[in-house]
């Protein structure tokens, strides 16, 4: 009775790991595409967006636009790689599995999937980095600007 149940666990288990290679995969999909959005946003922050907050003097402004684009940053930075690790695992079981039958092709395509979701993950990891980094030194650069004007 107990080996029934637990291959019956392990079976749903392995079901429901399985379902949740699809949905990370298009999460990465839709996080490179925001890391861009995010990057674009950035650009234009620096470019003037800042200065003309600044130049209001709008410090109330100012300090609710630099948290918010912080976060989005060390959001991107953190569930990034997280997700792109969750790909790397996924695929990685039953590839292993079908190495133990001979199916080179299956493990081959597990790895490759591992492999694309793996720097998917830190490409996104990096330019939430990058960005969180870059906002944080602009935007308390332009807070002691007003501080010190003030």
């Amino acid at each position: 009775m107990k080996w029934d149940l637990t291959q019956a666990t392990l079976e749903i288990m392995d079901t429901l790991v399985g379902w949740l290679l699809t949905p990370v995969i298009l999460a990465l999909l839709v996080l490179v595409a925001l890391s861009l959005w995010e990057t674009g946003l950035a650009i234009g922050e620096r470019s003037g967006g800042i200065r003309r907050l600044v130049a209001a003097r709008r410090i109330d402004r100012l300090t609710t636009r630099a948290r918010r684009a912080i976060d989005r940053a060390d959001l991107l930075a953190r569930i990034g790689p997280m997700l792109g690790l969750m790909g790397t695992l996924i695929p990685l079981g039953p590839g292993l599995a079908a190495l133990s039958s001979g199916q080179l092709d299956v493990l081959a395509q597990a790895v490759t999937v591992a492999f694309n979701t793996t720097v998917m993950g830190l490409l996104i990891g990096i330019l939430g980095f990058l960005l969180g980094r870059l906002r944080r030194r602009w935007y308390d650069a332009a807070m002691a600007t007003l501080e010190a004007s003030a």
